[in-house]
């Protein structure tokens, strides 16, 4: 869907404010020894208290059991849909926790995740938290109106394989939005290297478009893995991983990042 509509922007924008404001709670709440269904518990209560619901609580994709909880955790080597029955253990100093939010609120969906580390970070997991907040900045900075879709992933690849050295995860990126968690077009992080590969790359970036915009970045691996009838999907070789996605509104002369306030995040908490 196109948003041009006064009113139709200002609720995608408050939809978005929700997510980064869900976020902000949980820098102040994370820390060593905390669970996954605690911190679960946590958005949900957070949400509540927003007047708004999870979006993914209940989700259903085909071959896959509806998602069990209000918000998206993975741990380390689980890239993203993690979920909080995976592990009951706490959180453990150097972890790498991707959270991802999505609200309904006023019948539109805010959709961002960012990742922190629990307490410490090594030099590596500061580089790879490093490549992927400027990967997103730079792909954000590419969304420009009548350019075309692959331009956001020559950005994102360009930073994140040619300059950093790290792999973008293969098989998964963005997507638009709005009245609905997913909706066309899909937004590729890496250049097509066959034709067919991604059929929209040359889709033109339009006013009014809904973006979610989502580099997933392994330390050592473009491949995925995961188990067959569950959520959770992992870097093929265990390898570390990061996630940051942002909800973008393509405006007449350039993107809006509308959950541009997660970048004042910290990178370690707790």
């Amino acid at each position: 869907m196109l948003v041009t509509a006064a009113r139709d922007i200002e609720l995608a924008e408050a939809a978005a404010s929700a997510v980064v404001q869900v976020h902000r709670r949980l820098v102040d709440l994370l820390r060593i020894g905390m669970t996954l269904p605690e911190i679960d518990s946590a958005v949900a209560r957070t949400l509540e208290e927003l007047g708004c619901r999870s979006a993914f609580l209940g989700y259903r994709v085909k071959g896959l059991p509806p998602y069990p909880s209000h918000a998206c955790l993975s741990l380390n080597e689980c890239i993203v849909h993690g979920t909080h029955t995976m592990t009951r253990r706490g959180l453990e100093r150097g972890d790498l926790l991707k959270v991802d939010i999505g609200v309904k609120r006023d019948g539109f969906i805010g959709d961002a995740a960012w990742t922190y580390a629990i307490a410490d970070a090594d030099e590596t997991a500061l580089a790879l938290m490093a490549c992927g907040r400027e990967s997103l900045r730079r792909g954000v900075a590419a969304m420009l109106p009548g350019r075309p879709l692959v331009d956001w992933a020559r950005a994102v690849q360009g930073h994140v394989e040619r300059e950093r050295r790290f792999c973008l995860v293969r098989g998964l990126g963005g997507h638009g939005y709005g009245r609905t968690l997913h909706a066309a077009p899909f937004i590729s992080n890496v250049e097509p290297s066959y034709h067919g590969e991604w059929n929209e790359a040359f889709r033109r970036f339009e006013p009014g478009m809904l973006l979610a915009v989502e580099p997933m970045i392994a330390l050592s691996s473009t491949e995925i893995r995961s188990t067959r009838g569950a959520w959770p999907i992992f870097t093929a070789d265990g390898s570390m991983s990061v996630h940051y996605e942002a909800d973008v509104l393509i405006g007449g002369s350039g993107p809006r990042n509308l959950t541009e306030e997660l970048f004042e995040l910290p990178d370690i908490v707790g």
